[in-house]
């Protein structure tokens, strides 16, 4: 578990090293990358091939289009990692076939020393590698990126802001999407009136009560609408 004198740790494992720390440089999360609360590492897969031109990939067995990453050149980068930052960290691959990413996920492995991450490319990475390192394969959503690396940053950024000390204020948190098994209600602020539309009533009644039994039903409203799955397991849990 991060601590103090121990931050919580990002090793990421790309061909495009340099994508990172990207969005994660900026706002809460730079600012926190500063301060020391998270570090960062990453490991050019490319460093680890061993041919003259650095190749990473080559045609899948079987016939088929594009080119699969390959084992020996991963694996390298992979124990590379551990060993230069001694991280005994779970070992995450972002794939469209991985399980879906949720909340309670990312909890657990902000609560942890960190998360080291493989970005794949082209079609994929060979599974020969993926189970010799015991990989868990997270999939952000049910379509497909150029790579894994805008996938990594996402899981990255939902742990960080989980982080002790990174949000401002613990109780957004308390009340956000996911955390009582709802979609958030809507927000508003000033103006007051605007384009023809009025804040709700009740928000500015100061009848706290009065206020979370409505923002209650608006979240159960949005999600009973949007998400019908979350709202059959939101229902279970009140049985």
């Amino acid at each position: 578990m991060a601590t103090a004198t121990t931050p919580w740790q990002a090793v990421a494992l790309s061909i495009y090293p340099d994508m990172f720390p990207g969005p994660l440089g900026m706002s809460l999360a730079g600012t926190a990358l500063k301060d020391g609360a998270w570090s960062l590492r990453t490991v050019d897969i490319r460093d680890h091939a061993t041919d003259k031109h650095n190749t990473v990939d080559d045609a899948p067995f079987g016939g088929g289009a594009g080119m699969v990453m390959r084992p020996d050149v991963v694996d390298a980068a992979i124990k590379s990692a551990k060993a230069e930052y001694q991280a005994d960290l779970p070992f995450i691959y972002l794939t469209p076939r991985g399980r879906p990413l949720c909340q309670d996920r990312v909890q657990e492995l902000a609560t942890g020393p960190g998360a080291m991450v493989l970005c794949g490319r082209f079609e994929g990475v060979d599974e020969r590698v993926l189970e010799e390192h015991e990989a868990e394969e997270i999939s952000i959503g049910d379509f497909v990126l150029s790579g894994g690396e805008t996938a990594a940053i996402v899981l990255l950024d939902a742990c960080i802001r989980l982080l002790p000390g990174v949000m401002g204020s613990v109780d957004s948190l308390s009340e956000e999407s996911f955390e009582r098994g709802l979609l958030e209600y809507p927000h508003y602020t000033r103006p007051q009136s605007w384009s023809t539309r009025d804040v709700p009533e009740v928000l500015l009644s100061g009848h706290h009560a009065n206020i979370e039994a409505w923002r209650l039903e608006q979240a159960e409203a949005v999600t009973r609408e949007r998400r019908p799955d979350l709202w059959e397991l939101y229902t279970l849990s009140k049985v």
